[in-house]
């Protein structure tokens, strides 16, 4: 049998020195995708599509974060 069920909310880490929470939105069509800005490189990982509010509350409280994101263009 497959259950399908809620997976546990565990609080994932990422390290503050190297990287840094972020929204990346596009100019064109004004998609937003949050995700991690690498801090010595300027790379951006994405890792999750922003349709809603509720988007971003979920990412920033799946990783811990307090406050505003910055928004890359």
């Amino acid at each position: 049998m497959f259950f399908i069920g809620k997976k546990k909310s565990e609080v994932k880490r990422y390290d503050e020195k190297i990287r840094r929470p972020a929204i990346r939105s596009s100019i064109c069509t004004g998609e937003k995708v949050a995700g991690f800005e690498n801090l010595e490189t300027g790379k951006f990982e994405e890792i999750q599509l922003i349709q809603s509010p509720k988007d971003i509350e979920d990412f920033k409280k799946r990783y811990g974060i307090q406050g505003d994101l910055k928004t890359i263009y």
